[in-house]
């Protein structure tokens, strides 16, 4: 009996060490707050601001204006979504300001670690010659904190708000940012997959190219 009785000790030693190592391997995976690809806890709804409380950081921004309508008949999933300018006061209809014509439209946050690294690539491509329109989408953020971002990276971009989820919905936006879609002529919508953050504005144009 005093052998089993060991036996059965040791197995049960066995297990609980395997338990233990098993626990120890799941929080070493656990995804860490590090991650800001993702949005922190109780940034998950867009922060509703008033025009008035951001007429200084839009004049510390540079006050960007968005884009008007091109004339073209919107078609595709951005048809008759509008947005807030965050730039400059006023809504933009997003489908009629991006049709008949390629566009890059970029989905980011100020939270969002990538999103900034990318930011400066998107800028860089937009002023280059022949470069396709660029539209960014600030989203689940507070646009106060976008446009310091903006100011603080020098980067006039134009932006819009996506202040009540449309754009968001209507793009199919994953979780984790930043998210690029390149928008035909025809208004068809093509996400840039893998989801990679452009590093350099080559990048930025190879997409767009192979998108088109």
């Amino acid at each position: 009996m005093s052998g089993e009785l060991r036996v059965r000790r040791s197995e049960v030693v066995a297990t609980l060490v395997v338990v233990l190592l098993a626990a120890v391997a799941v929080f070493a995976l656990w995804p860490r707050d590090s991650d800001t690809s993702a949005p922190p806890a109780g940034t998950m709804e867009q922060v509703q601001v008033s025009d008035a409380d951001l007429a200084a950081p839009r004049a510390a921004a540079g006050s960007v204006p968005c884009p008007g309508p091109t004339g073209a008949a919107p078609a595709g999933p951005l048809a008759g979504v509008t947005a807030p300018c965050l730039g400059a006061p006023g809504a933009v209809d997003v489908g009629a300001a991006l049709a008949g014509r390629p566009a890059l439209v970029n989905v980011w946050a100020s939270w969002c670690v990538p999103c900034r690294e990318e930011l400066p690539a998107l800028a860089e491509y937009a002023a280059r010659p022949g470069a396709v329109p660029v539209l960014t989408v600030d989203t689940r953020d507070d646009p106060r904190a976008a446009l310091s971002l903006l100011a603080e990276l020098q980067i006039r971009l134009p932006s819009v708000i996506d202040a009540d989820g449309v754009l968001r919905a209507a793009l199919h936006v994953p979780p984790a940012l930043p998210a690029s879609y390149v928008v035909r002529a025809d208004g068809s919508v093509a996400r840039v997959d893998p989801p990679t953050p452009f590093r350099t504005a080559d990048e930025v144009a190879a997409a767009v190219e192979r998108l088109s």
